[in-house]
């Protein structure tokens, strides 16, 4: 079983904020994959698919950005699934918009939904795709930087981008390792001179 998490904050007002770019990226992969069954467990909304002939499960934790563990953890034990079958894809603000990156392990970097999955999981090895959300703009803090809405041209790059990297699931079903994937889909870093 493979387990891709999409961290956001339930409810209407939240919608399309730059927090929200995991639930707005599990939508996309919903649309893409399609699901036989959604249910609501372990404090999230989890959408069941079956690729390759193997089953992946798209979650959207209900907890709240700074418990997202909290809904991640109790399915994993469930489940019985490991750390290298999971991927958390979460806003990054220190990425433009229009810049999505594939990481494996790494610290928090300052972002409360995954500090607190290393919490609960206890440890930071587990794959994530990181959005980006772009820094605040002047006059803007930080918290209210991630809890705006994007606008419609913003949203419409952030989804033409994360559409780029889609078929990641379907790479990762079919047997690639999750750095084998890295390296296809993250942008080339060019040479310092």
């Amino acid at each position: 079983m493979k387990l891709v998490v999409g961290l956001g904050n339930p409810g209407k007002e939240y919608e399309n904020t730059r927090h929200n770019a995991g639930f707005i990226a599990i939508n996309l992969l919903l649309k893409k994959y399609g699901y036989q069954t959604n249910k609501t467990e372990f404090k999230a909304e989890t959408y069941y698919s079956t690729v390759n002939g193997e089953k992946v499960v798209f979650m959207k934790p209900q907890t709240f950005m700074n418990l997202s563990g909290e809904a991640i953890r109790p399915f994993m034990d469930y489940y019985k699934v490991k750390e290298e079958d999971i991927v958390i894809i979460y806003d990054e603000k220190d990425f433009p918009i229009g810049k999505d990156q594939m990481k494996q392990s790494g610290s928090a970097g300052g972002h409360n939904g995954i500090k607190s999955i290393i919490q609960q999981v206890g440890n930071q090895n587990f794959n994530r795709i990181r959005i980006g959300v772009g820094q605040p703009k002047p006059g803007y803090s930080l918290v209210d930087w991630v809890l705006s809405h994007f606008t419609s041209e913003e949203l419409n790059l952030l989804e033409s981008t994360f559409e780029k990297m889609i078929n990641f699931v379907n790479d990762w079903t079919n047997g690639d390792n999750f750095n084998k994937i890295m390296s296809k889909y993250n942008p080339i870093v060019e040479a310092k001179k």
